[in-house]
C-alpha cells in the first residue's frame, strides 16, 4: 500500500510548534505534498527541513512568508521539477512535480482569487496553463496524481452555503467551470469518486465564529487522478479530526 497524503499547513514553522512532526512520525506517509509553507528551507530546524526517513524538495516565493510548497518522500523520485518553467507562478513557489516509476506526483498550490476577486484572472490563468502541463504528462503515457489546495469548491455539496457564496472566489461560476473541465477531460476527483453524496466533508474552515466546530467549511483540498491509475485506488479521505491549520490532511491510499 502507498500512502499519499496533502496538507495546506498555513505556515510550516507554526505547524511545527502545533506537533507537524509527531503527526509525520505517527502517520508516516510514503508521499506528502505540503502547501502555503511561507518559509524558506534556510529557515526551518534540521528536522523538519530534512525529517529522518524523507527526502524533501521545496518551492518557495521570492516574497518571504508568502505561499510556497513542499514534498516530502520516502521514495527517492526518478526526477523533480521545481515549477511549471512559468516565471509569474514559478515566482510564487506554487508547483512541485515529481516522476516516479508509476506516476508522476504535482503538489501545487492554486491561487486564491483574493477579497474583492482581484487575483481571479492571475489564478484562471493559472488554472489553464497547470491543466496544458498535466495534458502534455498524460500525451505522453504517464500516469498524474495531484494534490493541494485548488482553492475552489466545484459543487454545492462542497461547501456548507453555497448560495451566501456564489459570488466570491472559491465558487465563482468560472472557477468551477474550469473544474468540470478537469473531469470533463477524464480526471478524477477521487474522493467525490468514491463518495459521491457524502456531505458535509470539508477541508478548510474559517478561523472566525467557531467554523470548524459547527463544521461549516468548504472543500478546497483535493487528490486528482488520471483514469489509468483509477484500478490501483483503495480509498481517499478528508482527516476534519487533525488539527493545526485551517486546513486538514486528505490523503489518497493506492495498492501496488
Amino acid at each position: 500500500m502507498l500512502k499519499l497524503y496533502s496538507w495546506n499547513v498555513n505556515g510550516i514553522r507554526a505547524a511545527h510548534k502545533k506537533g507537524f512532526l509527531n503527526w509525520l512520525n505517527t502517520v508516516q506517509p510514503d508521499i506528502l505534498g505540503i502547501q502555503e509553507t511561507k518559509a524558506h528551507p534556510d529557515q526551518l530546524e534540521p528536522e523538519l527541513r530534512q525529517p529522518d526517513g524523507y527526502y524533501t524538495y521545496w518551492a518557495s516565493a521570492e516574497r518571504k512568508g508568502y505561499s510556497g510548497v513542499a514534498l516530502y518522500s520516502k521514495v527517492e523520485p526518478k526526477s523533480v521539477q521545481i515549477g511549471l518553467g512559468i516565471p509569474e507562478y514559478d515566482h510564487e513557489g506554487r508547483t512541485i512535480v515529481a516522476e516516479y516509476d508509476d506516476f508522476v506526483f504535482i503538489t501545487a498550490y492554486f491561487p486564491n482569487g483574493g477579497q474583492d476577486n482581484g487575483r481571479v484572472p492571475f489564478k484562471m490563468e493559472y488554472n489553464r496553463r497547470f491543466l496544458q502541463y498535466c495534458d502534455g504528462l498524460c500525451a505522453q503515457g504517464k500516469g498524474v496524481i495531484f494534490c493541494g489546495d485548488v482553492n475552489t469548491s466545484h459543487q454545492p455539496i462542497d461547501l456548507a452555503r453555497p448560495k451566501e457564496n456564489e459570488k466570491k472566489t472559491g465558487f465563482l461560476p468560472e472557477e468551477r467551470a474550469w473544474m468540470d473541465e478537469l473531469v470533463g477531460q477524464g480526471y478524477l476527483d477521487i474522493f467525490r469518486v468514491l463518495n459521491p453524496d457524502l456531505e458535509g466533508a470539508y477541508s478548510w474552515w474559517t478561523a472566525r465564529a467557531g467554523a470548524r466546530e459547527r463544521n461549516i467549511g468548504w472543500r478546497l483540498d483535493y487528490f486528482f487522478i488520471s483514469p489509468n491509475l483509477r484500478a490501483q485506488v483503495v480509498t481517499s479521505q478528508i482527516h476534519a479530526d487533525i488539527m493545526g491549520s485551517d486546513h486538514c490532511p486528505v490523503s489518497l491510499t493506492l495498492d501496488y
